[in-house]
This record gives structure tokens, C-alpha cells and sequence, in this order.
């Protein structure tokens, strides 16, 4: 059974694509005082991104354990439970164990989602299509480049 969860500020409505089910394994509660656990999605496909960059379906392959950061930098301030590719995009689990950042994302202060990453293959056109990415972290961020990456559900 999936615990129930509080929509983030910015997350898309009820019953759209974007609001899709979460992972049975994916329940409410944390096992710190401070943590706070969300989904949502780090990187949207096909759609272009403030940069110029647009992401392709299986760009990502199978995605191995990365940190959870605040806006790129410093140390990690959560875990990535889940990272994976459906027909959206990238789409990941987490837990955020800093408490003054769990806060904000709380009250829909920080909603947005990003991604660092390595450039494996891309095709050059009106955009630069990335087709063949190497994950190296996902980020909560203030600002997305993506502005589709966000939180979408709160436990």
C-alpha cells in the first residue's frame, strides 16, 4: 500500500501524466527526524531544456547509486533510493536529510530537480540531442534548467 502524499508546489495535477504511481515499496515515514521523502523527475524527454539541450529516451541506461545534492555542490545532503527511466523521463525516489532543506521542499519552497552528468553521444541539430548519458548526481535546485524537472510528491 502507498503511504499518502502531499502534492509539491509547481507538481503537476492529479491524474495527468506527470502524476504517475509510485513504486509500492516507496512508503511514508523516514527513519531520521529531519528526513523528508520525495519523487519526482530529474529530467523530462524530449523537451528543451533553458540551455538548448534536450533529452532522449535511454539516454540514461541502467543508473547506478548517485548522490543527492543541493544545487550541484558540496556534500550530499540525502540519498537517491530509486533512479530510472519510464516514458516521462528520469524519474527518482529519495530521501533529503538535511533538515533546513527538507523544509523548504516541505512548503514548495525548492521544487526543482536537476542532474550532473557526462556526455557519452549527442547529435548536433537546432538542439543539441543528448542520446547517451553517464549519471554522476541529481540535485535539488532552486531554479531547474528544465523547468518540467520537479518534485511531484511528498511523504
Amino acid at each position: 500500500m502507498t503511504a499518502p502524499f502531499s502534492r509539491a508546489s509547481g507538481s503537476p495535477e492529479p491524474g495527468s501524466a506527470a502524476s504517475v504511481a509510485l513504486d509500492p515499496r516507496f512508503r511514508g515515514g523516514t527513519d531520521g527526524a529531519a528526513g523528508l521523502r520525495f519523487a519526482g523527475y530529474a529530467a523530462v524527454f524530449d523537451r528543451a531544456d533553458r540551455g538548448g539541450d534536450v533529452v532522449r529516451a535511454g539516454a540514461f541506461g541502467p543508473v547506478g547509486p548517485v548522490p543527492l545534492l543541493w544545487q550541484h555542490n558540496g556534500a550530499p545532503v540525502g540519498v537517491i533510493e530509486q533512479a530510472g527511466e519510464d516514458m516521462r523521463g528520469l524519474r527518482v525516489i529519495g530521501r533529503i536529510d538535511d533538515a533546513r532543506l527538507a523544509g523548504l521542499v516541505r512548503s514548495g519552497a525548492v521544487s526543482g530537480l536537476s542532474f550532473g552528468y557526462r556526455v557519452k553521444a549527442a547529435a548536433r541539430g537546432r538542439y543539441r540531442e543528448l542520446t547517451a548519458l553517464d549519471l554522476v548526481e541529481v540535485s535539488l535546485v532552486a531554479q531547474p534548467m528544465q523547468p518540467l524537472a520537479r518534485v511531484h510528491a511528498i511523504a
